[in-house]
């Protein structure tokens, strides 16, 4: 039945996941990014009646490679696991800001074809992992002038991904964090709000590969409890700057009170912030907060 396949294709992307971990266990060189859609999918697998999850699994895997002229270069994966995988191909883009834009789209072209040809409903990230460290570093050099695509093609085919984060933060008082919640998003050119207090909520949004870096720092920091609550992923064909603002639905990041009370002005109205989300257009994100329907 669908539901035993289903079953079957969620344990196995649970035990390729904690293999990974264990064999790349520095959040430098693994890490999910979506910690929810993590959670989701072991809830599925250990509960009969669960629901399929809603959201695919993504992480990140760093691979460092030489370069001949001995100093090395870092390429990072970005992979998205279909809620079918393996029996379909996962979804995975390398970056690397050694690459030209031309280069890494012939890069990640050739890694398609790879998958395409040797794919056999198994597994593979590791293999795939394999076939990057052996081949990403050649596209360095690659001279495109000879390419058939122009560099005006490449820009129309590449998608562009728009992101918005929602973390959620067991509380969120101390400066510094707030300070650099702040100063990253501005360096990361994110836009959002951070609603510091118990709980705490942040909120990000801009290009996918920047709330990723964003999401990467703010974890690495200490927290009692800390993940990410929804994700919000929008394809963008062309993704150029004012595609991008067309998204934004929050000016710059910046730090939002509202009304604290409690003995140390740490708890937060939600009421507020209810209203000012609902102002926003993201009413619906109160009730994966905090599991009640706002009013």
């Amino acid at each position: 039945t669908t539901k035993m396949a289903n079953q079957e294709a969620a344990e196995i992307q649970i035990s390729e996941l904690d293999l990974l971990s264990s064999m790349f266990p520095y959040e430098e060189e693994f890490a999910v990014t979506d910690q929810l859609a993590l959670a989701e999918l072991k809830h599925y697998v250990e509960n009969e009646s669960a629901e399929v999850p809603s959201s695919k699994v993504q992480f990140i895997l760093n691979v460092k490679t030489e370069v001949p002229n001995a100093s090395t270069v870092e390429f990072c994966m970005s992979c998205t696991l279909p809620f079918k995988y393996p029996a379909v191909i996962p979804e995975i883009t390398v970056r690397s800001s050694s690459l030209s834009r031309s280069q890494q789209i012939l890069l990640n072209s050739d890694l398609k074809t790879y998958l395409m040809q040797n794919f056999s409903g198994e597994p593979c990230i590791l293999s795939v992992r394999e076939w990057v460290k052996d081949h990403a570093a050649a596209y360095i050099d690659k001279d495109l002038s000879s390419f058939s695509m122009t560099a005006s093609d490449a820009t129309k085919s590449e998608v562009t991904t728009f992101t918005r984060l929602w973390i959620y933060s067991h509380h969120i008082y101390n400066k510094q964090k707030r300070k650099n919640i702040i100063d990253w998003a501005k360096e990361l050119s994110l836009s959002g709000f951070c609603m510091p207090g118990k709980p705490g909520v942040v909120c990000v949004e801009g290009l996918q590969s920047s709330c990723e870096e964003f999401w990467l720092r703010i974890r690495r920091l200490t927290w009692k409890r800390i993940l990410i609550r929804h994700r919000e992923d929008v394809s963008l064909e062309g993704g150029g700057h004012a595609e991008i603002q067309k998204q934004r639905k929050f000016p710059a990041l910046e730090e939002k009170c509202f009304d604290a009370h409690g003995a140390r002005g740490t708890h937060m109205d939600l009421g507020q912030l209810y209203n000012f989300l609902e102002e926003k257009g993201c009413a619906d994100i109160f009730q994966m907060y905090f599991g009640v329907e706002g009013h």
